[in-house]
């Protein structure tokens, strides 16, 4: 039986809005458009180590975003910070140790050494500075525990995360010279040159050892000055 055109185009209207009409093909519309709403935009990638200083490059100006070894792969925020604190404390450990070895073999007024390579003259220390150092290194560890690590559960004795959340890495509020610039950008400056030093300091101080423990000789005196 024919339908009059009006009656035809009812069911038309009627049926494309039952939820038991014919089969349609799926629609491409995201879901919050049907509504007016705009569609979500998809998540932009977090920043090289999610941002923090350490990614320059001093010879051409530019990002590194150098990992290698893949270490800040699928690492959260706090992760990657507990590794640049790590790299902080040992960076700067090494510009100390470097610059020792600069100085203290030749130089050394708090006690009376025999000269010769560092790792020779480190059991023949007083040992009134080895309670000195001990206590010295003891309590910058436990200031720096107390300002920037998470506190422990006491109910499963472990913490959430290594370092706090509202932590940045290397930042203990220790300034007694007041160096550190007022301004943001100076101051990203200013840690993109202690990062570098840092690093240059450890492999330093590792090639002093090295060469130390193979020839048994200073390094004044491995490149021809037998003074120092």
């Amino acid at each position: 039986r024919t339908l009059p055109k009006t009656a035809s185009m009812l069911s038309l209207s009627l049926q494309s809005t039952s939820f038991h009409g014919v089969a349609s093909v799926p629609s491409r519309v995201q879901p919050t458009m049907l509504f007016g709403a705009k569609a979500s935009a998809p998540k932009k990638a977090p920043a090289f180590a999610y941002g923090l200083p350490g990614n320059f490059n001093a010879l051409g100006g530019s990002e590194l975003n150098w990992d290698p070894a893949g270490f800040l792969e699928g690492k959260s925020e706090l992760e990657v910070n507990r590794y640049r604190e790590a790299e902080l404390t040992h960076g700067r450990v090494g510009m100390l140790a470097a610059t020792g070895f600069l100085v203290q073999e030749r130089f050394h007024p708090l006690f009376s050494g025999d000269g010769g390579p560092a790792i020779d003259q480190i059991p023949q220390l007083p040992f009134w500075l080895w309670i000195v150092m001990t206590i010295g290194i003891g309590n910058a560890e436990l200031y720096r525990i107390r300002v920037g690590w998470a506190k422990v559960d006491p109910k499963t004795g472990k913490a959430p995360s290594a370092l706090r959340p509202d932590y940045y890495p290397g930042y203990l509020n220790f300034d007694p010279l007041n160096l550190a610039p007022g301004n943001e950008k100076d101051l990203r400056l200013m840690q993109e040159r202690e990062l570098s030093h840092g690093r240059l300091g450890m492999i330093a101080a590792a090639g002093f050892l090295a060469q130390e423990a193979v020839t048994g000789q200073t390094w004044g005196a491995y490149w021809g000055d037998a003074s120092f």
